[in-house]
């Protein structure tokens, strides 16, 4: 427990123990100076109870205002922050972008990928960091909106490490309602661990809605059996010389137990495939 949280409550309490000190010698008074039957005690009673709870939230009134005004700084002070992060993290990118078409040396270029892979992830750390922030603070809005909307502008940020890998995805659509940029990020994920884990010499993802299931399958290394458990902890990697933090998985799982969203893994023969039921937060079926 934080020093903050320490001091407001011996505050609370505090005040708590004054008010109800004062309203114990409030009782003694009064009933030393006047004799009460037992009805009119108890009315006199509920009458010291309810003045008391007053007494104590007129006192403790400054200790909670100072509280929120505390956080509200704090909150301010992140939001500036976080969007301070961003910039340098998107001129990092651009220049990165300028530096690939003039470079010719392969080691340098090698070097520069290293760069982009180390700025890739230093934004989705940001991406991360900037939802759990919101959620902490009760901002995430639910909303309704269409999931081939939300799939092809998942699919369209990841248009430049994608290549040629393919992906066929179903014509149909469903509108959801739920926290969209928290749905966002877990498409983020699962679509760019299907392009990242892909088979190298002929990629191909396939995208499916079935019954309210949405699929994602692509053709890469299946996942060990006895690790398919695992894959949802927090900083387990199956490959500890891939690239990123293992953090993926775990923010999915986050976001699908939070929102009723069952999600399993199929390691197959020649691929992985996901299932996310989406039933529990399907609006409507579109025609």
């Amino acid at each position: 427990m934080n020093s903050k949280k320490i001091d407001f409550l011996i505050s609370i309490s505090l005040v708590f123990i004054l008010s109800l000190a004062f309203v114990l010698l409030l009782n003694l008074y009064f009933v030393s100076k006047f004799e009460f039957v037992q009805k009119e005690y108890f009315y006199f009673l509920i009458f010291l109870i309810v003045f008391g709870l007053i007494v104590f939230l007129l006192f403790s009134k400054n200790f909670i205002k100072t509280m929120f005004r505390s956080d509200e700084m704090l909150e301010k002070e992140i939001k500036n922050t976080l969007h301070e992060l961003n910039i340098p993290v998107s001129t990092i990118k651009m220049n990165i972008q300028l530096l690939q078409k003039s470079i010719k040396d392969e080691k340098d270029l090698k070097r520069l990928q290293r760069v982009e892979k180390a700025n890739e992830n230093l934004l989705k750390l940001y991406e991360n960091l900037e939802y759990k922030f919101k959620k902490q603070l009760d901002k995430v809005v639910f909303e309704e909106f269409s999931l081939s909307e939300a799939l092809k502008v998942s699919i369209e940020s990841f248009s430049d490490i994608k290549k040629d890998t393919k992906i066929d995805i179903f014509d149909e659509d469903l509108t959801l309602y739920c926290d969209y940029n928290g749905f966002l990020i877990v498409l983020n994920n699962l679509i760019e661990n299907a392009i990242k884990y892909n088979n190298k010499n002929n990629p191909y993802i396939k995208i499916e809605l079935n019954d309210g299931i949405l699929s994602i399958f692509n053709s890469g290394k299946t996942i060990d059996t006895k690790n398919i458990i695992l894959v949802f902890d927090r900083y387990f990697q199956e490959n500890q010389e891939n690239s990123g933090f293992g953090l993926g998985l775990a923010i999915v799982k986050e976001f699908c137990d939070k929102n009723r969203v069952n999600i399993n893994i199929q390691s197959l023969n020649h691929g992985t495939k996901i299932d996310l039921n989406l039933k529990n937060i399907i609006i409507k079926n579109h025609k």
